[in-house]
């Protein structure tokens, strides 16, 4: 069975030459589009759940990737922010699993702990009346109760890797009858940081686990890693140019120096608490020190990075999601994945360290088509930068006008 598991691999054809970021809709006969979720023969319970969760009628993604995930298949799905790839992997795990047997059945990993309690949030919104049980396995909370969730029997586990990982080793994560690996995010899943945990993870699965791919972006050198643990994926691959968002109008401001972005920003304050705004700066320094800056000017903020303790940035997290705090200031630990009905504005006072990471960060707003507005702070030397995330997403980001409020 072992020598199954290492002989994993793209199958290679005709589109291993072309810029794979370019391929639209893979057509091969695997991948049909399913207008409704009636035609998807779920089961009942679960149908109930997705109506019941306000879904009506599936998205593209949705509509192309449920029927090969249930079917089975390894599955590379790549779509648009906002264009509900959790509700993909979601619902597909949901169909798969069998609520007698207390054990878990699917492992979905993922890069930051506020995305693996949000998927676990959305598992157990749409499994409501299956009685499905779903743990959030992540780092900064307690072991015990790990261990003792574990223990009473799970049948989808959400985790970080590094966590998950601790669980499986001590024996508290039983993997026997997992079945399907899903990694979300998975661009950033594969990149260094995870992808030596990843592995580890994937070790002790069964030979025949299936594996579903999940990202807004999948750069080039992800995919050809993908061979290492995937059998003949079907790709379901979106245009790179219709990553950017619809319905996001993106601007930017020109600002000489460093120093004066922050009185831009007071500027536009009041802007920012017409709905709710997300600030991104590029480190956890940045953040502290803006947060407090602002503070002094009087204005009101929240502010979360990955140094600060769990509970911490669940408490954060809470109160922005129910429009307590008006402006979240944070790094890129909130670019992904996360998604909060509200925000329709998002300022990147530090342009993203890598172009990929612009998509996460701007889809933020304006999710499921609703409108948002993103605003880029470009020094002199930024605007190389700029033009090169206009060139690479086939957009454009015009100076910002004078009215930006009416837009939001």
């Amino acid at each position: 069975m072992a020598a199954a598991r290492s002989s994993r691999r793209v199958v290679t054809d005709e589109t291993e030459d072309q810029d794979l970021s370019k391929i639209e809709f893979e057509t091969s006969e695997d991948v049909k589009v399913i207008p409704t979720f009636d035609a998807l023969n779920l089961r009942e319970d679960l149908l109930r759940g997705i109506y019941a969760y306000g879904f009506e009628k599936p998205s593209a993604i949705q509509q192309r990737a449920i029927r090969p995930i249930m079917k089975g298949r390894d599955v590379i799905a790549q779509a648009q922010s906002g264009t509900g790839k959790t509700a993909t992997f979601s619902i597909s795990v949901l169909q798969s699993i069998d609520t007698q047997l207390r054990e878990p059945q699917c492992l979905i990993l993922s890069p930051t702990r506020e995305l693996a309690v949000q998927i676990q949030k959305v598992v157990l919104a749409l499994g409501d009346y299956m009685s499905v049980q779903c743990h959030a396995c992540i780092g900064g909370t307690n072991i015990g109760e790990d261990i003792r969730k574990l223990d009473y029997g799970q049948h989808v586990v959400s985790g970080t890797p590094g966590r998950v990982f601790d669980m499986i080793r001590r024996r508290h994560l039983r993997t026997r009858s997992i079945k399907m690996l899903v990694l979300d995010e998975s661009d950033e899943m594969l990149n260094k940081g995870f992808k030596e945990q990843i592995y580890d993870v994937y070790r002790y699965l069964p030979p025949a686990t299936q594996v579903v791919l999940v990202s807004a972006t999948l750069p080039h050198e992800i995919l050809e890693m993908t061979s290492k643990f995937m059998t003949d994926p079907i790709r379901i691959l979106v245009k790179r140019d219709e990553l950017t968002l619809e319905g996001i109008k993106q601007f930017f401001v020109a600002v000489e120096k460093e120093e004066w972005k922050f009185d831009t920003l007071c500027d536009l304050y009041d802007t920012l608490t017409i709905t709710q705004a997300v600030i991104f700066c590029n480190t956890k320094r940045k953040v502290d020190w803006l947060t407090e800056k602002m503070r002094e000017a009087n204005f009101t903020v929240t502010s979360m990075h990955g140094d600060m303790p769990q509970k911490e940035r669940e408490a954060i997290m809470k109160d922005f999601r129910a429009g307590q705090s008006r402006v979240l200031i944070s790094t890129d630990v909130w670019s992904r994945g996360l998604d909060v009905q509200q925000v329709s504005l998002v300022i990147n006072y530090d342009l993203p360290n890598n172009r990929e990471l612009y998509i996460h960060r701007i889809g933020r707003s304006g999710r499921f088509g609703r409108k948002g507005v993103a605003i880029n702070f470009v020094k002199s030397d930024d605007i190389r930068i700029l033009r090169d995330i206009e060139q690479y997403y086939a957009t454009q980001i015009d100076e910002m006008p004078m009215n930006v409020a009416d837009l939001i």
